[in-house]
C-alpha cells in the first residue's frame, strides 16, 4: 500500500494505442517492464497524461490488470479522477481490488473558490475510501488551485499519503507546506514533484520527496536525485541540463503527449506513438526537431546513445 514515507520517482505511464486506436496490451505490458528496469520506486496510470477520459471503464481495468501483473511489485496509483463520485468510487475499488497501492485525485474543473475545492476534495476521498490517496494540484490543467491551508486540511486524513505539487510558480508553496510538517502544524505526507521534472532539481533541494512524472527518460530523474542526494550538485545539474531542452519540448501545453509518445516509440518502449482521437498528431518539421534534440542527447548522457546509432 502507498504511505506517507514513499520517496523516489513515480513514473506516470502514457496509454499505448495501436494505429487504429485500439488499447495496445502488449505495449502495456513492454512499457511497464521498461519502467521498473530504469529504477523507478512506483508507477502511476490513468492520470491527466495516460488520456483516461477516452477510454471506457473496462479498457481502463485491462489496463490496470496488465500494469499490475508486469510492475514487478512497484507501488503502483491509479488516477481516478471525475467530475462525479459514483464513477470515481467505482473504479478505486476495483483498482485496489485488483492490487493497487492507491488512487490519484484532482478537483474538476468550474468550482468556486477555495472552499468550494476543500468541500469537493474531501468528498472525493470519502468516496474512494477505504483506498490510500493523493493530491493532484495541477491548476494549469484544472483551473482550480488548492491553497496551502485546504492542502494541509486535506492532508488531516489519515488515508491520504501523499501530494502530487504541479502548481507553478509552487516552490514556495512546497517549501511552506515542509515547513509546517516540520513543525507538527500539518500531518506528514510525502511530496513529489511533477510539470515534466521542469524543476526536479529545485524541488527536490526545497524538501519534496521524490518526482511523479511521465519524462521520457526516467532514468535521469533517478539519477539526479541520487547525485543530489550524495551532494554532487554540480553533477546533478550538469546531467539535468542536458535533458532540458527535451523536458521543455515534451512539456508543451497540447503536444506534449503527441512528443513524448514519440520519443517513448523511438526508444522502444512503446511500439506506437498513437495519441486517440480526438488528440494531437506530430508534423514532420516537429518529428525532425524531436530527433535533433534526441541527436544532441546521446552526445551528452549515453542513454541516448542507442538511439544516435538508429
Amino acid at each position: 500500500m502507498l504511505t506517507a514515507e514513499a520517496s523516489g520517482v513515480c513514473v506516470i505511464c502514457p496509454t499505448p494505442f495501436t494505429p487504429d486506436g485500439a488499447l495496445d496490451e502488449r505495449s502495456a505490458a513492454a512499457m511497464t517492464e521498461a519502467y521498473v528496469a530504469t529504477g523507478a520506486t512506483g508507477l502511476t496510470i490513468l492520470g491527466i497524461m495516460g488520456e483516461a477520459p477516452k477510454l471506457d471503464a473496462e479498457e481502463a481495468m485491462r489496463l490496470v490488470r496488465i500494469v499490475l501483473k508486469h510492475a514487478g511489485g512497484l507501488p503502483v496509483i491509479v488516477g481516478v479522477s471525475a467530475a462525479g463520485y459514483a464513477p470515481m468510487r467505482a473504479l478505486a475499488q476495483r483498482s485496489m481490488e485488483a492490487g493497487a497501492a492507491g488512487v490519484m485525485i484532482a478537483p474538476p474543473t468550474g468550482l468556486r473558490g477555495d472552499d468550494a475545492a476543500l468541500s469537493w476534495m474531501q468528498g472525493a476521498a470519502e468516496a474512494v475510501a477505504p483506498a490510500p490517496w493523493v493530491i493532484q494540484d495541477y491548476p494549469q490543467a484544472t483551473g482550480i488551485n488548492l491553497p496551502v491551508r485546504a492542502i494541509a486540511a486535506l492532508a488531516a486524513d489519515p488515508r491520504c499519503m501523499m501530494l502530487k505539487a504541479e502548481d507553478w510558480p509552487g516552490l514556495d508553496k512546497i517549501s511552506a507546506l515542509v515547513g509546517l510538517m516540520k513543525s507538527g502544524e500539518m500531518r506528514r505526507i510525502a511530496i513529489y514533484g511533477g510539470n515534466g521534472g521542469l524543476f526536479l532539481p529545485e524541488e527536490t533541494l526545497r524538501g519534496a520527496d521524490g518526482m511523479m512524472t511521465g519524462y521520457a527518460f526516467p532514468e535521469m530523474l533517478v539519477r539526479v536525485r541520487a547525485l543530489l542526494a550524495a551532494g554532487e550538485r554540480d553533477a546533478a545539474m550538469d546531467l539535468f541540463e542536458a535533458h532540458l531542452p527535451l523536458i521543455r519540448t515534451e512539456h508543451q501545453p497540447g503536444l506534449g503527449l503527441a512528443v513524448r509518445k514519440y520519443v517513448l516509440m523511438r526508444r522502444g518502449i512503446l511500439a506506437h506513438a498513437t495519441v486517440r482521437n480526438p488528440g494531437p498528431k506530430l508534423s514532420d518539421a516537429t518529428r525532425a526537431e524531436v530527433d535533433a534534440l534526441l541527436a544532441r542527447l546521446a552526445r551528452r548522457d549515453p542513454v541516448a546513445l542507442k538511439l544516435a546509432a538508429e
